[in-house]
């Protein structure tokens, strides 16, 4: 039989084990998105609430906080109560790259939150009005370095103004970046050939692409994408190592006990490997991650802190 100090002991640990997060009927899980309602991210994140909810046996609502890249809403799960009743669906801007374009960013990516999960990657794809004479990436260089060119953003410090810039980097090119309100206006210029080039996610641009109004001329992940699968990457003409695209994970508030974590990682595992669910995350431009586990999300976001901030640094970016 066990002793009154056992028994104590074995009561505080089940307490422990059966976190809040686990207990069907507790109350709703929210579901941070950093951006407006509408967008892919929003997107993706509102067919992962439904399958998260069924497996947890929560309501999980989405809940939109817009604002400053991302950051708006990442403070927000920052500053939450660390119990997994508030988690953060986070891409490359505020989990990474903000930190160097936001001067003074009220919290700290790597301190501040504790790592779920990466989703994936999302690529932009290289593409151009369809009055310009290059049919590939080699050409396209070639064509910058004899004429002026310009390429579109959706603003500055997207990820479509740091694809071009890190494209100028690796190219030894000068292509003028001429940044947009949005991802429309910057494809509505493109069309209209007052702007040579864009980077944009690939669904947004196949419309145009099938229209024939623009042409891509390559995938800026370093694997050719789902959407796209015809399509070569822009590093395997001639850039290797090129890669701009905007990856996923979900993050809690720092300090969040592991058993809470490791009960959202496992569903949230669980939903990804869906067949159902991988088909749909696939046609939305989804390349997901190889290994769903804390430490690979951790393991990206410094990479990409690192990665990104040379080029932020060379091309003096600064956000809007």
């Amino acid at each position: 039989m066990m002793d009154r100090r056992s028994l104590l002991g074995a009561t505080l640990l089940g307490t422990l084990a059966r976190p809040a997060l686990a207990q069907p009927g507790a109350r709703p899980v929210t579901l941070v998105v950093p951006f407006s309602p509408g967008g892919p991210t929003d997107l993706i994140a509102r067919r992962l609430a439904v399958s998260l909810g069924e497996g947890l046996g929560q309501t999980v609502v989405v809940e939109n906080r817009a604002g400053a890249g991302g950051n708006i809403g990442a403070e927000f799960v920052a500053r939450s109560a660390p119990d997994g009743h508030t988690i953060l669906f986070g891409t490359s801007g505020p989990l990474a790259i903000n930190r160097m374009l936001y001067p003074g960013q009220p919290y700290d990516p790597v301190k501040d939150f504790t790592p779920v999960a990466p989703l994936g990657r999302i690529p932009n794809v290289l593409a151009v009005n369809a009055g310009v004479p290059a049919k590939n990436v080699q050409e396209l260089i070639a064509l910058a370095k004899r004429e002026r060119l310009s390429f579109g953003s959706s603003g500055n410090g997207a990820s479509s103004h740091l694809a071009g810039a890190l494209f100028n980097s690796m190219a030894g090119t000068s292509i003028e970046h001429i940044p947009y309100r949005g991802t429309g206006p910057a494809l509505n210029d493109l069309v209209a050939g007052h702007v040579a080039m864009v980077f944009t996610d690939a669904l947004t641009a196949l419309p145009h692409l099938q229209g024939g109004r623009v042409r891509a001329l390559g995938i800026t992940t370093a694997e050719r994408s789902a959407v796209l699968p015809d399509l070569p990457t822009v590093a395997e003409q001639g850039l290797p190592g090129y890669d701009a695209s905007v990856f996923f994970g979900l993050v809690l508030a720092a300090n969040t006990p592991d058993p809470v974590r490791e009960r959202l990682r496992s569903t949230f595992a669980t939903v990804v490997a869906q067949p159902e669910m991988r088909k749909f995350l696939e046609s939305q431009g989804m390349q997901v991650a190889p290994e769903l586990t804390p430490a690979a999300l951790t393991s990206l976001m410094v990479t990409e802190t690192n990665r990104w901030a040379r080029v932020i640094r060379e091309a003096s970016v600064k956000a809007d």
